[in-house]
């Protein structure tokens, strides 16, 4: 078995800490620390901290476009089938690794240099999104509406309950593999019953 290339394991370290405690209160020194070597090879690697959280963010949206696609991909030509999939298959690394959709909370706090990078990344999901939903609606199988706002409050949907847990907590939530199940069941029905026709 291979090690895992030291690029690779400074990315995994910045995507737990951006994703758990925030892009600033991360800083390479302690990334380099977690990851067993010098902040010389984290630099080496990435030439600033701007750098890495621009690979961190390429990182993310690369596993989630993968994660989307599929679920698409895998589900039935039902419409409401396939959105309930995306939702389901987002969850996951909810559960498994929480500092994922953590990053892309994020990235409403970066500046607008690495905001415009990572929408350029994700621009072509975006569109596809958008451009089903309105096909979808033009058919009568979805409710009719405006498919952007649409694509844009499930986006921002599924991103806050994942990534803000002290506000579902003060509902009585927890943060446990029953509680997000629990959760994404709960967002499932209100987004199938939200869009049917």
């Amino acid at each position: 078995m291979t090690a895992t290339p030291t690029r690779e394991r400074i990315i995994d370290v910045a995507v737990d800490g951006f994703g758990t405690k925030g892009v600033d209160a991360v800083s390479l020194d302690e990334i380099a620390r977690q990851v067993g070597v010098r902040k010389q090879t984290v630099l080496y690697w990435f030439a600033s901290k701007d750098e890495l959280v621009d690979g961190v963010l390429e990182s993310v949206a690369a596993q989630l476009i993968v994660v989307i696609d599929a679920a698409a991909r895998s589900a039935t030509d039902d419409p409401l089938e396939k959105v309930d999939a995306v939702v389901r298959a987002v969850f996951r690394p909810a559960v498994r690794r929480p500092a994922l959709l953590g990053v892309v909370r994020e990235m409403n706090r970066l500046s607008p240099a690495h905001a415009d990078r990572l929408h350029l990344r994700l621009a072509p999901l975006i569109e596809r999104a958008v451009r089903y939903l309105g096909d979808e609606m033009d058919r009568g199988r979805l409710r009719r509406g405006d498919p952007g706002l649409i694509a844009a409050l499930v986006y921002a949907t599924l991103t806050g309950i994942a990534t803000e847990p002290e506000v579902l907590r003060g509902v009585g939530w927890t943060r446990d593999a029953a509680g997000l199940r629990r959760l994404r069941d709960e967002l499932r029905a209100f987004l199938r019953a939200a869009l049917a026709p």
